[in-house]
């Protein structure tokens, strides 16, 4: 076992990085300078050159941003000179290092970049980040959530919980699924306090063990366990989980070092004892949990899955309205009209303003990411997803009970890729969960009216939920691809309706 520490970081020169005795992070802010950090993010950028690693090359590219940006807006007169003097010790901004909004979006940007990354260099940096954003913007709500979510990431579970708890105390929408991942945390910290507790009472010579370096006793313990001695290789091994516990090591080392003794605990034992079961069981509900919430509900209201084939049948002859989330329908006054369809469709953060977007929904599409209107009552909610595994795991965190009677299977997860074949050389964009739909709906060809209600691909801005407006427009998707596809099959263009059948 090897205890590594990925939360020490020096306060000056070489910010994102440098080691000290600061200690484990927490979700309390250590005060940081914006021109400090800065400066922190312009070394960083020197040290990704040349870097062959896909996350970094990402990272890098939105580091030059905000450099750029900051040269732009306090050394006008010269941007890359304004980067370069931000790498030198001691530069000081001369706007007085105030974050402006834009700013302030730019370093959240390569604040997630880096917790994608992974590498402690990097969860360093978005440390100082959120450090930074936080002194500056105390109730910043993607402050707080990427502060939770890089908390976690560096296995401070307590710590991440405190940070989501802020974020949720700024907000009314959990769109992003906060409230499970913070139940999901705590019952599996209770688990864990509860498996410890059974591993003193089943080996009580682990506490002779529990006071040395965690590490030097773990070292040992292998050792016995390799000659054969099994009785002093468990209370050592214990005793090393003691310690780590004690010394607050990092929960995925932690993990890691429980995981090796369950393993090896199992080969010694032919017959696993009722503790060895017991601690098995309780290992397995932590990790569930700290993958996902607790469910309440796991029949979610007692939905009904329909499949491929009856999600045909029940929009078989009938019209259908799809929505645009766009400004344009937001004073279209088209609300009645709207109403009039058979089947209304909204996707993912869609607002409801009747006079312009009517009062209905009958199907909810969505992707899995968000979690915007999941507790809206519709008929029918589609949640479209690429990846199984996180598909399935969006669905049990997000689900609603109660708020859908029907909800689409594995055979409508992705349309275009999974039912159409499309791959990425015939579609090489993620498609929207519009052009999901839409494409569905030509495919199954069972509706006499297939009418787009406001679709301008974002021409007049986006038109959502208060808590989704501050979400960008992605650029993983083409947009521009996809309005070809549209216009190609449109039978006719009036105003804001474009109908394609």
């Amino acid at each position: 076992m090897t205890v590594r520490s990925r939360w020490s970081r020096s306060r000056t020169g070489d910010t994102a990085s440098a080691a000290t005795d600061a200690g484990p992070p927490t979700a309390q802010i250590t005060p940081v300078e914006l021109e400090d950090c800065l400066r922190a993010c312009a070394v960083h950028s020197g040290k990704l050159v040349g870097s062959l690693d896909p996350r970094r090359i990402t990272l890098a590219e939105k580091l030059r941003e905000l450099l750029a940006l900051w040269a732009a807006q306090e050394q006008p007169q010269s941007a890359a000179a304004g980067a370069g003097n931000l790498i030198r010790r001691g530069a000081k901004s001369v706007g007085g290092g105030s974050l402006g909004n834009e700013l302030l979006d730019a370093l959240l940007a390569v604040g997630n970049k880096a917790l994608d990354c992974g590498y402690d260099d990097e969860l360093n940096l978005a440390l100082l980040i959120t450090d930074t954003v936080l002194s500056q913007r105390k109730n910043s709500r993607a402050g707080w959530r990427l502060r939770g979510r890089l908390l976690e990431a560096m296995g401070r579970p307590a710590a991440a919980v405190d940070a989501f708890e802020r974020y949720l105390g700024l907000t009314q929408e959990d769109g992003f699924g906060v409230r499970a991942k913070v139940a999901g945390l705590r019952t599996a910290q209770e688990k864990r306090g509860e498996l410890l507790a059974l591993l003193k009472r089943t080996v009580p010579d682990a506490a002779a063990y529990a006071a040395g370096p965690a590490t030097d006793v773990w070292a040992e313990g292998l050792a016995a366990h390799a000659a054969g001695d099994w009785e002093r290789a468990q209370a050592q091994l214990v005793g090393a989980l003691v310690a780590l516990d004690r010394t607050e090591a990092p929960e995925q080392e932690f993990q890691e070092a429980l995981s090796h003794y369950l393993d090896l605990s199992t080969g010694v034992h032919h017959r696993p004892s009722p503790e060895l079961t017991e601690a098995i069981g309780l290992f397995a509900e932590q990790r569930r949990n700290r993958m996902r919430g607790p469910l309440e509900d796991p029949t979610f209201g007692g939905l009904q899955w329909i499949s491929l084939g009856e999600f045909r049948n029940r929009i078989a002859g009938k019209s259908i309205a799809l929505i645009a989330n766009s400004g344009k329908v937001g004073e279209s006054g088209k609300g009645t009209e709207i109403d009039a369809y058979d089947l209304v469709v909204r996707f993912n953060s869609y607002k409801i303003d009747a006079a312009n977007t009517g009062k209905r929904t009958d199907i909810h599409v969505t992707i899995h990411k968000h979690g915007f209107n999941w507790d809206q009552q519709v008929d029918t909610r589609l949640v479209f997803g690429g990846i199984s595994g996180d598909w399935k795991y969006s669905l049990r965190n997000r689900l609603v009970p109660g708020a859908q009677k029907y909800l689409g299977d594995e055979s409508l997860r992705w349309p275009v890729r999974n039912i159409g074949k499309w791959g990425t050389d015939r579609w090489p964009s993620i498609p929207t969960s519009g052009f999901n739909m839409l494409w569905l709906l030509d495919f199954l060809d069972v509706s006499p009216a297939i009418d787009l209600i406001g679709f301008d691909f974002y021409e007049s801005g986006a038109y959502r939920i208060d808590a989704a407006m501050k979400m960008p427009i992605t650029s993983v998707h083409e947009y521009t691809s996809e309005k070809a596809w549209v216009m190609e099959r449109a039978q006719s263009v009036s105003g804001m309706r474009i109908s394609l059948r």
